[in-house]
């Protein structure tokens, strides 16, 4: 199954190449995710995830794999968390967005292309995901998210990421995610500022953020109408998101729960400030 190689390190590593699990997959008639489990099963490190190895342990990238992870919005913030994720090596993404691709899109959307215009975002996601790490499985829904199908659509889920683009549905999405109880990786942004927060079931949440929720899904006064999004504060967010994603699949310290992350690319400054309850 595996070949011995030297990583840049000059350590021997044993891996499986991209081809040689093709090749299985073939002799097997099974899947590609099939393949790279049981090769983390046995201690083998796909190769593709060779320069992860002195972050993630070999036992920290099975964990990832293990792992679906429901993304909610695929534009902006979430074309940016998608393949970020796809490329760590989460296992299983859950992509929910009904739009298609228009050309306001190309200024800031990762999945957006001229090729893509017209093509949904959620049909993208899983077409693109394919090219970049086609062991990972792939869960489009191009559908509308709503109170009534919110928790099927995250169910089994590890966390879910809030990349949506109003408040009311941020609202509709926290109280989903605290209904199938697993954690919810807020982001939002417009012109050169952002915010992330990690929420849990048990905590106050958006509330701490935005009060009770009041808005429309969709107002012309809206920061992001008003002060638009450069492609800037997406990418950077984005990563954002999907770094707090892996941190809190792996446990590990330095989770903005019960804390806003204030990001504002203008000054070059992040701060991050305790909310009541934290």
């Amino acid at each position: 199954m595996s070949e011995e190689v030297m990583d840049p390190a000059r350590r021997r590593v044993r891996v499986l190449t991209d081809a040689r699990a093709a090749e299985m997959v073939k002799e097997r008639d099974c899947t590609l995710h099939d393949i790279y489990t049981a090769a983390l099963d046995a201690d083998i490190c796909p190769y593709r995830y060779l320069r992860n190895r002195e972050t993630f342990s070999m036992k920290d990238q099975r964990v990832l794999f293990s792992s679906r992870v429901a993304v909610v919005g695929a534009g902006g913030l979430g074309g940016h968390v998608i393949l970020l994720l796809a490329r760590a090596g989460i296992g299983e993404l859950v992509v929910v967005d009904p739009d298609r691709f228009d050309e306001t899109n190309l200024n800031r959307q990762a999945l957006s292309s001229v090729g893509s215009l017209g093509r949904t975002k959620a049909g993208e996601a899983a077409r693109q995901v394919g090219e970049v790490n086609p062991a990972v499985r792939m869960v489009p829904h191009e559908a509308r998210m709503t109170a009534a199908n919110a928790p099927e659509l995250i169910t089994g889920s590890a966390v879910v990421v809030d990349a949506l683009d109003n408040i009311p549905d941020r609202f509709v999405l926290e109280e989903a995610a605290r209904s199938v109880e697993i954690p919810l990786v807020h982001g939002a942004l417009a012109g050169l500022e952002g915010q992330l927060m990690t929420v849990f079931p048990e905590d106050a949440g958006l509330t701490q953020l935005y009060g009770k929720g009041s808005g429309r899904a969709h107002s012309p006064s809206s920061p992001e109408a008003v002060l638009g999004v450069p492609a800037f504060m997406p990418s950077l967010l984005g990563t954002l998101q999907a770094m707090e994603v892996i941190k809190i699949i792996l446990d590990l310290h330095g989770v903005y729960r019960n804390k806003m992350l204030q990001v504002d690319l203008e000054t070059g400054e992040m701060n991050a400030f305790t909310l009541d309850g934290g």
